[in-house]
C-alpha cells in the first residue's frame, strides 16, 4: 500500500542524488591529492583504499571526508537490519511449538548468514588499521563482499523455494536412475 510507483521513483532518485553527492565530493577533494609514483593498484579493482595508497601526499583530510560522508550511509542500514532481527527472533521466540520456531528460524538463518557475510567483510577490511601485509587478506575479503555475497544471495534464497526443492530432487532422482 504504501510502495506504489511514485514513492518508490522517489526513493530511487534519492538514493541515486544522495550517493552521487557523495562521490563528486569525494572526488573533488581527491583531485587535489598529489600522484607521483607508480600507477599500479595492488588489488582486483579500483578500491578506495588501494587508490590513496598511490597518493604522494598526505591523504588523512580525505579519509576524514569519507569517514564522515560513508558512516551514515552504511550505518543505516545495517541498523535497521539489526533492529528488524531483533523484532524477528522475539517474534520467532514468541511462536508456540517448537518445530514452528525453528522452521521460521531456518527461513530466516540463511539471510543472516548472507548480512552476516557481507558485514563481516567490510568490517574488517574498512575499519581495521590498514597493514600493508595483510594485502592478500584484504584482497580475498574483498571478492567475499564483491563476488561471494552477490552470488550465494540467489542461490540460498532459491534454495528455500519449494518448487526449486522439488526441481532438484527430480533431478537427481534422473540422473541416479539414469546411471
Amino acid at each position: 500500500m504504501v510502495m506504489d510507483l511514485t514513492f518508490c521513483m522517489k526513493a530511487i532518485l534519492l538514493c541515486w542524488v544522495i550517493i552521487f553527492t557523495v562521490i563528486l565530493a569525494l572526488s573533488v577533494t581527491m583531485n587535489f591529492l598529489w600522484f607521483c609514483g607508480p600507477n599500479v593498484i595492488e588489488h582486483f579493482f579500483c578500491d578506495f583504499d588501494p587508490l590513496l595508497e598511490l597518493s604522494c601526499s598526505d591523504p588523512f583530510f580525505l579519509k576524514v571526508e569519507d569517514m564522515i560522508l560513508a558512516v551514515p550511509y552504511v550505518l543505516s542500514p545495517f541498523i535497521v537490519i539489526l533492529v528488524s532481527y531483533v523484532y524477528i527472533i522475539i517474534t520467532i521466540l514468541n511462536i508456540p511449538s517448537v518445530s514452528g520456531r525453528q522452521k521460521t528460524f531456518s527461513t530466516c538463518s540463511s539471510h543472516l548468514a548472507v548480512v552476516s557475510l557481507y558485514y563481516g567483510s567490510l568490517l574488517s577490511i574498512y575499519l581495521f588499521p590498514n597493514k600493508k601485509n595483510k594485502g592478500n587478506v584484504k584482497k580475498i575479503l574483498s571478492l567475499l563482499y564483491t563476488v561471494v555475497t552477490p552470488l550465494l544471495n540467489p542461490m540460498i534464497y532459491s534454495l528455500s523455494n519449494r518448487d526449486i526443492k522439488q526441481a532438484f530432487k527430480k533431478l537427481k532422482s534422473k540422473m541416479s536412475s539414469a546411471l
